[in-house]
This record gives structure tokens, sequence and C-alpha cells, in this order.
């Protein structure tokens, strides 16, 4: 685990918005724990939180021009994240969506700089991959050519209903399906890594069982 995702774990932590317990997903499992990126509700988290999301995508390598925050959470983050870049000196412009479109002023669904080039799309998790899709459609209607969604925590875990699994996390089928990469800020294997470290304290670390036995039960390669 690299020490910016070791850092992010346990901001998250601190802040409140990685949990440990019991949870139900939307896929009907309890999961041992819980992510919500919408605690992420202050100035100061918000701001550390872009940082995140800015490193991240400049560590990766991938070449981008521009950002794309998909309704409603992506808004935020799109352009929290902007901000962070320019600070780190790659000043680049955003856009977001509408769920409506607007029918005056200067109409449509697309607010902020136009579409065009390389467009990196910004949300918190995926997972179903229908904010991705509709993002990539959006994206290529414009003219321009996603090239990689950035999330905050990839859960590493099997799409689909008990009983009709799928060998593919939602990540891996975006990956698959739309030919462009995933970029995590953290994964589930940076989460176990830290719950069996010296950074975890006591009261943390007794979840390492259950985040294990639940990443065997559901977790990808």
């Amino acid at each position: 685990m690299s020490k910016l995702r070791e850092q992010f774990i346990e901001f998250s932590v601190n802040a409140g918005v990685l949990r440990f317990g019991e949870f139900t997903t939307k896929a009907g499992r309890l999961s041992p724990y819980f992510f919500n990126a919408g605690l992420f509700n202050d100035g100061e988290r918000l701001g550390k939180l872009a940082g995140f999301y800015a490193q991240t995508l400049l560590d990766s390598g991938v070449g981008f021009d521009m950002l794309f925050g998909p309704a409603y959470k992506g808004i935020t983050l799109a352009s929290a994240t902007a901000v962070a870049l320019a600070a780190k000196g790659r000043n680049v412009p955003f856009a977001y969506n509408r769920k409506e479109a607007k029918d005056h002023g200067e109409g449509g669904t697309i607010v902020g700089a136009k579409l065009e080039g390389r467009v990196v799309i910004i949300d918190d998790v995926i997972s179903a991959g229908t904010s991705v899709r509709e993002s990539v459609e959006m994206i290529r209607a414009n003219g321009a050519t996603p090239c990689a969604v950035l999330i905050a925590l990839d859960r590493m875990e099997k799409s689909g209903a008990e009983g009709a699994l799928s060998p593919l996390s939602a990540v891996q089928e975006v990956e698959r399906s739309f030919g462009m990469p995933v970029l995590p800020i953290a994964n589930l294997n940076d989460l176990f890594a830290y719950l069996s470290g010296p950074g975890a304290s006591a009261e943390l670390a007794q979840f390492k069982g259950p985040v294990e036995a639940y990443r065997q039960r559901y977790g990808v390669r």
C-alpha cells in the first residue's frame, strides 16, 4: 500500500466517512464496512479529498485535457479536483451535466467548459456502472473522448445478485466495456492492509477478520 493510499484511508476513518460494523449494501449484502463520500461535507474535508483525487490522477500517468462530473455527487468532486489540480500546477477545465435539460438561457444538459479532448470522469464509487455509461455517452456525443474514471474507493467485489454473481467487479466491467482505466484512490486490499498495520487502533483491528471473510466471499482478483 502506498503512503498516499494509507493516508486516504486514515483520513476517511477520522472523518467518519469510512465506518465499520454491519451495513447492508445496495446489492443486499451484509458488509462489515461502509463508505459514504457524502460525509466529506465541509470545506476542509472536501479540500483534502480533492487533493487525494488530484494526486492520484497525476500519479497515474494518464493523459487528460479536462474533467467531467456526473450529477449529482460528481459535480462537487470534479470542481474541487479542478481547484486542487490548479494548486499543483495543472490548470484544466471541467464540466458537468444536469439531470434535466434546461429549456432557457444557454439550454442543454452540459454546464461548464466545452467537452473536448481527453476527458476524465470523476465520481465517488462505481456500483452498477450506470453513471459511467451515461457519462461516456454524453462525452462521446459531444465529440470528446472519455479516457479514465477517477473514484475514491474500489470495493473490489463481484457484481450481480446472490446466486448469480459475476466473476468481475463493477470496476472491471467498466474497464472491459469502455476500454479505459478506473483509477481508485484506494481499494479493498488497501483497506485490509491498513487494518492489519500499526496505524489501526485496537478497535479498528477487530474488523480485520470480518473484512477478510467478506473479501473471500465476494472479492475479485
